[in-house]
């Protein structure tokens, strides 16, 4: 089994529609693809409506979350979308988002960059706007290569000359509300250094302790070092081990598949949820 448990679709900040993203999920060789967008469940219909004969769908969402100044994300799988608490929360972060945006549109333009919102919000569309639609106008005004390279503390990286915070969970809050929405939680992409400032390993212990499931070990923001420790890490914490591509379509030139979860993993996951089950394809037609 091919097992990919990171995604994004235009419900967030990738460029594949719901649709478009599970059927290049079958076309790539899956056999199991979560859709995690940031902060919002709203894909789920969609994807599920178009799930090709032989794809199972996860269901779940990437929390933004933020702990002693440092922004980390946390996996969501299967969990119950009408939980009221966990919903409120990922209203409160969405909701935030636009102002958000806007706020580093008025950074950039006092830096000299001549991005405007109307463009912000073309690229975003009916996304959940973030600063990979801001980094992705950037690259259209040619201020950057890429978007990636837009995460710099120059521009949009946490505490960066352009960056604005959102509202965002504590961790440890959002594992509770997980947890009592019947989901289980991963640790995204826990030692990204390229992405900026990670939290330490005792903050990753004292998360374990509050009822963390896993670690997210394969992604490609890991060399093979790092991955080497957190497999370690996990090891010494009692904590799963998943593999995840973190596609986001054209906006990064990462594969679907391109890591992936082990099988007896994901069956762990599986059985620990009960807020909600994965979706067998059943050849969707769905657009």
């Amino acid at each position: 089994m091919r097992i990919d448990l990171h995604t994004h679709s235009t419900a967030s900040d990738g460029t594949d529609t719901p649709a478009e993203l599970v059927r290049n999920a079958a076309a790539a060789g899956l056999d199991v693809i979560a859709l995690t967008d940031h902060d919002t469940t709203r894909g789920h219909a969609e994807a599920t409506a178009a799930l090709p004969a032989g794809l199972t769908l996860v269901t779940g969402a990437e929390l933004s979350c933020r702990v002693d100044g440092i922004g980390l994300h946390m996996l969501a799988y299967l969990f119950d979308p009408e939980e009221p608490e966990l919903a409120r929360e990922r209203e409160l972060v969405r909701d935030d988002r636009v102002p958000r945006a806007r706020g580093m549109v008025a950074k950039l333009q006092e830096l000299g960059v001549p991005v405007t919102w109307d463009q912000v919000a073309r690229i975003a569309g009916d996304g959940s706007v973030g600063r990979p639609h801001v980094a992705e106008a950037m690259v259209e005004l040619g201020v950057v290569d890429t978007v990636s390279d837009a995460f710099v503390p120059d521009w949009l990286a946490d505490g960066g000359r352009a960056y604005v915070g959102k509202h965002e969970l504590d961790p440890f809050d959002a594992i509770r509300l997980v947890k009592a929405a019947g989901g289980v939680t991963v640790f995204a992409h826990p030692l990204a250094l390229k992405r900026g400032q990670v939290v330490p390993e005792t903050v990753i212990a004292e998360l374990a302790s509050a009822g963390l499931d896993g670690i997210e070990v394969d992604h490609t923001d890991h060399d093979a070092p790092t991955r080497a420790r957190l497999r370690s890490l996990a090891a010494e914490l009692g904590l799963l081990t998943t593999g995840s591509s973190d596609y986001h379509g054209s906006r990064k030139a990462v594969r679907l598949g391109e890591c992936t979860t082990d099988p007896e993993i994901y069956g762990e996951i599986t059985r620990r949820a009960t807020g909600a089950f994965p979706v067998p394809g059943a050849g969707g037609t769905g657009r």
